[in-house]
């Protein structure tokens, strides 16, 4: 039996880490099309800091953050039939506006989660959706990337960095990835075929005839990143608003700029489990924190020092 209420991690005003704290929630009842997920493990995200201290997308608080989710079905709306009860499933809640995975329970549309892979534990099925599938529709859905490609990855040892190599090499591109020397044996280990020091030095000198870039980062590295693309080639930046000229200075050199944002998408989670359970992908996981130390994950996410991802666990997995 569901219990009534919840713990959940929530704000009253924008600020540093020290603004979440627990709060004990009514547990929701999924509408038509949702289901309601026991939540066992949630990543984290730049954008949960972000919105943390400017709202970002969504406002004012007070609201519970958190799009990452992995999980089991708690009941099932009206309409549902893909997803029953006791079904464990992995997802990311529709972006931005239907945050609220760091908490026991959350509800969301049944078609944002696909069937949690068997070859994953929840902490490691937590770590993958917003990122994995950034890196997804960045790669796959935006610059249609394919096998014999070039795709230099910026941040490749990062949250979306080390998902985007692992789908690009599973799609036969050839990658460069920029990560501080530190990270380079990391990198090679998930398939880099060419780790670049970004300390050391420049890309913009160590990369030519790219077909694709992942840009993580924006500013000056998103501009100067064009220099590196093949006639035709496509940067794809993730950072809500490109930096000012991108997309004149793109159309001038004969190649594509395209800022994007990660969408709930059934079927782009269904193709990352598939590389989740072949082997192709797997998240890195570096720390996991209970929910009552959610603070402690976003200072730890603030540093910017991390490899791969951190997990928020919510229950035992």
């Amino acid at each position: 039996m569901t219990a009534a209420t919840m713990r959940a991690v929530s704000q009253d005003v924008h600020g540093g880490p020290e603004v979440l704290h627990e709060v004990e929630l009514e547990v929701p009842e999924p509408g038509p099309s949702q289901v309601l997920v026991r939540v066992r493990a949630a990543g984290i995200n730049p954008t949960d800091w972000k919105h943390r201290a400017t709202g970002l997308f969504l406002g004012d608080p007070p609201y519970v953050l958190g799009w990452d989710v992995s999980g089991v079905v708690e009941a099932v709306g009206i309409g549902v039939t893909i997803f029953e009860p006791g079904d464990e499933v992995f997802g990311m809640l529709p972006y931005p506006y239907g945050a609220g995975s760091f908490a026991e329970y959350v509800t969301a549309p049944a078609r944002s989660f696909a069937r949690k892979p068997r070859a994953l534990t929840h902490v490691e099925a937590g770590a993958v959706p917003l990122a994995a599938l950034t890196a997804w529709q960045a790669l796959v859905d935006t610059a249609r990337l394919r096998s014999g490609q070039r795709v230099l990855v910026h941040a490749a040892a990062g949250g979306v960095g080390h998902f985007a190599v692992q789908i690009a090499k599973a799609r036969g591109a050839y990658v460069y990835g920029t990560a501080s020397a530190g990270k380079h044996e990391f990198l090679r280990g998930i398939g880099v075929d060419e780790p670049i020091d970004y300390r050391e030095t420049d890309f913009a000198e160590a990369v030519a005839d790219a077909d694709v870039v992942l840009d993580t980062i924006g500013g000056d590295t998103a501009l100067r990143s064009l220099r590196v693309l093949a006639a035709g080639g496509t940067l794809v930046t993730i950072l809500p608003v490109p930096p000012e000229g991108l997309l004149e200075e793109a159309r001038q050199r004969g190649v594509h700029a395209k800022p994007m944002l990660v969408e709930a998408d059934h079927a782009g989670m269904a193709a990352v489990a598939e590389l989740a359970e072949s082997g192709a992908l797997r998240p890195h996981v570096s720390e996991v924190f209970p929910l009552k130390r959610i603070a402690d994950a976003h200072r730890a996410g603030e540093t910017g020092r991390t490899t791969g991802k951190l997990v928020v666990e919510a229950a035992g997995s």
